[in-house]
């Protein structure tokens, strides 16, 4: 037996234990992790902000992928620590559990828990950055790994105060290294909504992008933010601001005609995603509030009682609760456990409803209205349950007959293919391993359930089957444990009418069944797009990038460029083909933003800036000269419209005009279109010249040589390109979409539910006019579309 003594027990100290167990602190080292390093840095000024000396915070993500985050609050204490010994900034950013927000002096309220934030963003960091503006005087202090490598030290005079921080996550800790400009804009966002009149800002200097938040309205704006693509039954949101003592407990809602709710729960400023006592506190007390009212006013009959599904149908709200000491259940604060707050909100917040009803009857009266629809599609929809549960008795395991089931009991090694289609459906069940491979066809394109209550949503024999299959019930009754496959693959068509199928079951499970995808259940089956043939030799291509790069590959065989009477080798040619398939890429893309290829690739040529074009003259003339070699456009005019530039050219006699915005010239594709233009010059000037198989060739553009190259990898490669499932045979199925060795499977995440709320209720809802300005702004970019 191996000895285990005193020696066996290592004591990590500093800040080792965080480097070891980063999850402990941050919750993972993926993207989430990532992230929250940003959100703890930002929470520090956001303290600043809530106790009144901060009304400013700026983000930055840099070139090199580091973060700053600036504000202008008091700055942290560069003095002397009584105990310690050490300068307070350089204690606070070295040492667990140093911090000002633990005696309730310095902040009544803080979103930090356990006092260990910038110092974990400081440990898991490659450098960590600090400059504190405080008593006239700058001061500066660097860290790696967590451990200070300067001295505190001052760098300057100023007038200002504040704190500013930058670091570089580890590579050597973090699967991903990259921030997203997205998941920091919603965030940043929210707290913009939730601390009423902080401006707040973020910037990407690696693409130029920037927005800057400030609502005035707070939590009421947060509200119309979120229920912007939806039908209000009234205008202004309910608003209410309750102070009780150090507890203050914000809310903010209004109702709409969708079938779903959308609560959002905060605690000092923390996404509490897993909600809490404050979110079950709030649903109590609007539930006894409406039943009190609607009783009180006769607005119901007999003895009808609603549930909390009834009440919340349609609503949307954002409740925000701050406290002095608040507890969470973990490090990364997903759940509120204070259990002080229910007080509050069960005495006071009642009192405010129900004096609100009072004084707005017409109001009170058609969340009343909408509420006793969901009672009466929810009693409908549970005769409907206990009707589809009688006939299943006398079913075999009560499953669909539909339903292929596989002999794996073990939800974690079994899965459940949606398919479209008897036909492929047939196929799915030929080509599965019947071990663990549960097949269950659809006909058709199901009900859409973001325009429909719950009745209807049981009525449709189709979803009926989905929801028997997989076993977890719906609504009130659903059960994560009851599910009978922790794989469920949504499998259909490469084509229009699949990628609608798709969505809908994606709107059935996102409204009905979001745990399944939070818990990481849901996927899409990525068939190939391309089946390929050179003699008795068969391959498939998954898409059109790849398709593009084995043409240009096989293409290329024998093919030699000639630049300055020099030949390139293969691998010299494919660097430069690399550059230009990605230049062509880009142009192709904004000529159908901007209608004139030639334009663009002259744009991208002779790359102006928004100040070259107050001299109108000199860049249509350096632009014509540019144009003089690559086309046959003459441009006339260059005017300025507002924020956009027009351009009027004649092209074989006839003259044309498009607009061009004035962001264009700001923004990262033109930037990266001005980078990669030069590549076009690597072949030097037309005629292009080349040798295939020791014949010479001249092309008069890069495009003709480029459509040569892809003309010539087609010649005895027969292509098939699959647009139903039922094109394959089951063998085909089986090894392109089907066997785990080989298949690729797109797993679906929520990473951002506000907007996945936005653009189901956008592209499911009720509203047209809302489908038409986003087919609008993107039918532009449409590559394929069958008609």
């Amino acid at each position: 037996m191996a000895k285990y003594t005193a020696e066996d027990i290592k004591v990590l100290k500093g800040l080792e234990a965080v480097r070891k167990r980063p999850a402990m602190y941050i919750g993972g080292t993926s993207v989430e992790g990532l992230h929250h390093l940003v959100y703890e840095v930002v929470d520090n000024s956001i303290d600043e902000a809530m106790a009144g000396y901060c009304d400013t915070i700026n983000v930055y993500i840099n070139e090199d992928n580091s973060i700053t985050v600036e504000d202008n609050g008091r700055g942290i204490p560069v003095d002397i620590h009584p105990v310690e010994k050490i300068p307070a900034v350089t204690l606070v950013l070295t040492t667990l559990h140093a911090g000002g927000k633990f005696d309730n002096k310095n902040y009544k309220v803080s979103g930090g828990l356990h006092g260990v934030g910038i110092s974990v963003v400081n440990a898991l960091s490659e450098w960590l950055v600090v400059e504190v503006k405080r008593e006239g005087k700058i001061y500066t202090q660097r860290f790696e790994k967590g451990t200070p490598t300067t001295d505190l030290e001052v760098i300057g005079q100023t007038k200002e105060s504040g704190t500013v921080i930058t670091f570089l996550p580890d590579k050597g800790i973090f699967e991903i290294t990259e921030f997203s400009y997205d998941i920091l804009l919603k965030r940043l966002r929210e707290l913009a909504f939730l601390n009423k009149g902080i401006k707040i800002s973020l910037t990407d200097r690696r693409t130029d992008k920037s927005e800057t938040f400030q609502y005035d309205k707070g939590l009421v704006s947060f509200v119309e933010y979120l229920s912007k693509t939806k039908n209000k039954l009234f205008d202004e949101p309910v608003y209410f601001n309750i102070t009780e003592g150090s507890v203050l407990v914000e809310l903010a809602f209004l109702y709409t005609d969708t079938y779903s709710s959308t609560i959002y729960t905060f605690a000092n400023s923390i996404n509490t995603a897993e909600g809490g006592v404050h979110l079950s506190a709030f649903k109590s007390v609007l539930t006894k509030t409406i039943n009190r009212y609607a009783k009180a006013n006769n607005l119901v009959k007999g003895n009808v009682v609603f549930n909390g599904d009834d009440v919340r149908e349609g609503i949307v709200a954002v409740l925000s609760v701050r406290l002095p000491n608040p507890q969470f259940e973990g490090q990364t604060k997903t759940k509120l456990v204070n259990t002080d707050i229910k007080n509050v909100i069960q005495t006071k917040l009642y009192e405010k409803l129900n004096e609100y009803f009072e004084e707005h009857p017409q109001i009170a009266k058609l969340i009343i209205d909408k509420v006793s629809r969901a009672f009466n599609a929810r009693e409908a929809a549970r005769k409907a349950k206990e009707l589809v549960r009688r006939k299943t008795v006398f079913e075999s395991k009560g499953l669909p007959g539909k339903l292929a089931d596989c002999q794996e009991k073990d939800p974690l090694k079994a899965e459940l293919f949606l398919v479209e289609g008897d036909s492929a459906g047939g196929s799915a069940k030929q080509a599965r391993d019947r071990v663990y491979q549960a097949i269950l066809p659809l006909k058709g394109k199901i009900l859409n359930t973001e325009r429909t209550n719950l009745k209807k949503v049981l009525e449709s024999e189709e979803i009926r089957n989905i929801i028997t299959a997989i076993g977890s019930g719906v609504n009130e009754s659903f059960n994560i444990d009851d599910v009978r496959y922790h794989k469920i693959i949504i499998m259909t068509d490469a084509d229009v009418d699949g990628s609608h199928i798709q969505t809908l079951i994606l709107t059935l499970f996102f409204r009905y069944f979001r745990e399944l995808i939070e818990n990481g259940y849901i996927y899409i089956a990525q068939p190939p797009l391309y089946r390929c043939k050179i003699g008795k030799k068969e391959f498939y291509i998954k898409d059109e990038k790849q398709m593009k790069e084995f043409l240009v590959n096989k293409g290329i065989d024998d093919f030699t460029p000639i630049v300055d009477g020099k030949e390139l080798s293969k691998d010299e040619f494919r660097v430069i083909l690399d550059k230009l398939l990605v230049y062509e890429g880009m142009v192709d893309k904004l000529s159908k933003v901007y209608p004139s290829e030639e334009i663009i690739r002259c744009l991208s040529i002779v790359s102006p800036s928004l100040d070259d074009f107050n001299d109108e003259d000199g860049i249509k003339d350096r632009l014509n000269a540019c144009l003089k070699e690559n086309s046959q456009i003459l441009i006339k005019q260059i005017e300025q419209q507002g924020d956009s530039f027009v351009f009027r050219f004649e092209i074989d006699n006839e003259d044309k005009e498009i607009f061009i915005s004035k962001e264009f010239f700001n923004s990262h594709e033109y930037k990266l279109i001005s980078q990669y233009a030069p590549s076009k010059n690597m072949l030097g000037l037309p005629p292009f010249k080349a040798k295939v198989k020791g014949e010479l060739i001249e092309f008069k553009t890069i495009k003709d040589m480029l459509s040569f190259i892809e003309d010539r990898a087609k010649k005895g490669l027969e292509i098939q390109r699959y647009k139903g499932l039922g094109e394959m045979n089951p063998e085909q199925l089986w090894e392109t979409t089907m066997d785990p060795k080989t298949r690729r499977l797109l797993q679906v995440t929520i990473s951002d539910a506000e907007e996945a709320d936005r653009v189901f209720n956008m592209l499911m809802g009720n509203n047209p006019q809302l489908r038409k300005e986003f087919i609008e702004k993107n039918a532009k970019f449409v590559k394929h579309l069958d008609v």
